[in-house]
């Protein structure tokens, strides 16, 4: 029988419909603890997170909609209101952002991985809390507008955005990979 957390690993999940509520105060810290556990070569601790709820996730909306129209001054109002919505998905987005430190010999890639990881560990340590999480990025993650209203510095890049909250319905089935469609032995 496999160990608690790798049984936790097994069943790790995406919850695309997410409820109230999200992790808060004590349990919340306790888990950005955990990401700040991810590897991390030089210990440069290359990472920062931005937490929004309430009002700050319709501000994040309307963010949203200023980039996307930044980038495509054509969208229609439906377009728009989608952008708009965006945030609405969750009780809570966590931004995940990668802090490159340049003046070091830890490459960029790494620095970046490592921040990646740490968005995993927060994944699972929330399902292991009884919450859920999506990470999300996609068009906008990568947007010089959204980038630019969050506050990220130039040597700053979006990782993810983490939508947090309580899984409202049951998860998905994902099954089991088959190892040797994955894995080789080497030489």
């Amino acid at each position: 029988m496999p160990h608690p957390v790798t049984e936790l690993l097994l069943q790790r999940n995406s919850s695309a419909k997410l409820t109230f509520p999200a992790p808060d105060g004590a349990l919340l810290d306790t888990l950005l603890q955990a990401a700040f556990r991810a590897p991390d070569h030089g210990l440069l601790r290359p990472w920062r997170y931005l937490v929004i709820e309430g009002d700050g996730l319709e501000r994040l909306g309307e963010l949203f909609v200023a980039s996307a129209l930044h980038e495509s001054p054509d969208l229609t109002q439906a377009q728009q209101e989608k952008f708009r919505k965006m945030p609405a998905r969750a009780p809570m987005v966590i931004v995940a952002i990668a802090s490159i430190q340049e003046a070091t010999k830890i490459p960029e890639i790494e620095q970046v991985m490592a921040t990646s990881v740490g968005v995993g560990y927060l994944l699972l340590s929330l399902q292991a809390e009884g919450f859920g999480g999506m990470w999300r990025t996609g068009p906008l993650a990568y947007n010089t507008e959204t980038r630019k209203g969050l506050g990220l510095a130039d040597n700053e890049t979006i990782v993810g955005f983490l939508y947090v909250g309580t899984l409202d319905g049951k998860a998905k089935a994902i099954p089991n990979h088959d190892i040797n469609t994955f894995v080789k032995q080497w030489p």
